[in-house]
C-alpha cells in the first residue's frame, strides 16, 4: 500500500484533533467525532480493510491515555482506561464496515451509513451494557433492559449528531482536497 504525504498528514491532524477534541470539557457525552473517523477510515481504506478499523482505535487509544493522565493528576473526573473498554474499542472499529461502500459521493448513501453506525452501536453497546450488568444494574428482564436503552437515548442523540457534523467535516473536507480519489 502506498500513501501519499498529504493523506498521511490528514490522517494524523485527524487522530490527534479528534483524540484532543474527546478530552474538550463541557462536551456532551456521546458528541465525538470517532464513529466518523472509523466511516472516513473505511471509505478510504476499503480495499486495505484492516486499516480502516486502526483510525478509530488510535484516536480512542490517544485520547483514553490523555484522559488518564488528567485522571491520575485529579484534573479530570473521567478515568482513561476502564472496564468494557475492549468491547468499545471493538464496537466503534466495527462501525468502519459502515464506510466501504461510501466512494461514490452517493448522499443518500452517507446519509444512511451516517445513521446507522451510530444507531448499531448504540444498540449493542447498550445491550452489553445490560448483560453485564453496568450502567444502573437494572434487572434482567424486559423492562430493565428497555430502561437501559432509554438511559442510553442522551448519548444516542449526541453520537448521531456528532456523526453528522464530524462526518461532514471529515468527507466534505476530504472530497474537496482529494476529489478523486480512489480507495486505497
Amino acid at each position: 500500500m502506498k500513501l501519499n504525504k498529504q493523506i498521511i498528514l490528514a490522517l494524523v491532524i485527524m487522530i490527534a484533533t479528534s483524540a484532543l477534541f474527546r478530552l474538550m470539557p463541557g462536551r456532551p457525552y456521546g458528541f465525538a467525532p470517532q464513529i466518523a473517523i472509523a466511516l472516513f477510515g473505511g471509505s478510504l481504506f476499503a480495499r486495505q480493510k484492516q486499516y480502516a478499523f486502526l483510525l478509530p482505535i488510535i484516536s480512542m487509544f490517544i485520547s483514553d491515555a490523555l484522559y488518564q493522565v488528567l485522571y491520575n493528576y485529579q484534573l479530570s473526573p473521567i478515568q482513561g482506561f476502564y472496564a468494557g473498554q475492549v468491547e468499545n474499542y471493538i464496537l466503534i472499529a466495527a462501525t468502519a464496515v459502515f464506510g466501504f461502500s461510501l466512494q461514490t459521493g452517493n448522499f443518500t448513501k452517507y446519509v444512511i451509513s451516517f445513521l446507522s453506525a451510530p444507531t448499531v452501536y448504540f444498540l449493542v453497546s447498550n445491550s452489553l451494557v445490560w448483560a453485564q450488568g453496568g450502567g444502573y444494574s437494572h434487572p434482567f428482564t424486559l423492562a430493565g433492559y428497555m430502561q437501559t436503552m432509554a438511559d442510553g437515548l442522551p448519548f444516542y442523540q449526541n453520537s448521531v449528531a456528532g456523526t453528522l457534523v464530524f462526518g461532514g467535516i471529515v468527507f466534505g473536507v476530504f472530497h474537496l482536497l482529494v476529489p478523486k480519489f480512489k480507495a486505497i
